[in-house]
Order: C-alpha cells, then structure tokens, then sequence
C-alpha cells in the first residue's frame, strides 16, 4: 500500500536517535535531522529558485513553519493538517525515503521550542491495544 500523507507509526528512526536528536543542539547540519541522509541533502539543496533550496537545519525549520499558515478569515491550520503539508512538501522536493521521520523529528524538536505546534495525540490509534 502506498504511503499518502504523514503517519508517526512509519517512521523507522529509532527512540534512541530521535530522542538524542530532540535532547541535543541545533548545529544547523541538516544530516543531523533523523531520517536525513546524504540523497535528501542532495535534493532538498536542489532547486532553481535560491529561496526554495533548503541547505540547513535551521531553513527546514523556517519551511516547517512557512507550512503552519495561511490562517484565513477564521481558518487556521490544526496540527495534523500542518504535518500533512510538510510531508507533501518533501515529497515534492523528491524526498522518498524516511519522510514520516523527518517530519515527526522536526515537529517534536518545534513542539520543544513553540509548544503546541504538534499534537503527538493526534496520532494515537485507540484500536493499537486490540491488534
């Protein structure tokens, strides 16, 4: 089955290095970011507009959060649409590997800055106990 959107449960980064991840500093070496690895350097680099290349940690941020918006006339972009638009977004840039990591890495080191920028809830599964 093909993926179609962001799902925390798809991520094959482990505990251990997402957590060392989320505890440690932002260097801004964009291969630090769990699921990140020297293809998606590549890619996201790749662009020729200069604005769109992505070239470190702190321009993925900057996307994470250009994607929590547009807010409009009373609308406002929730949690789980915010992360469906970053993962679509890497996907764009031909990200195909590990991007429900990417995103779940990113979102939880924001949520550690901008709490409630993630809703880590939104994704739990009631029916997980029963399987």
């Amino acid at each position: 089955m093909p993926e179609t959107g962001y799902d925390p449960k798809r991520s094959r980064v482990s505990e251990n290095t997402m957590a060392d991840f989320l505890r440690g500093t932002i260097s801004g070496d964009i291969s630090q970011v769990p699921g990140i690895g020297p293809k998606a350097v590549e890619k996201l680099a790749e662009s020729d507009d200069d604005d769109e290349r992505v070239t470190n940690t702190w321009q993925l941020m900057g996307k994470f959060l250009m994607l929590k918006g547009p807010d409009e006339d009373g609308y406002k972009v929730e949690s789980n649409e915010h992360m469906q638009k970053f993962w679509h977004w890497l996907a764009e840039k031909g990200i195909s590997s590990h991007r429900s990591a990417i995103v779940r890495a990113i979102a939880e080191k924001m949520n550690g800055m901008m709490p409630g920028i993630y809703d880590a809830s939104d994704y739990v599964d009631d029916d997980d106990d029963d399987e």
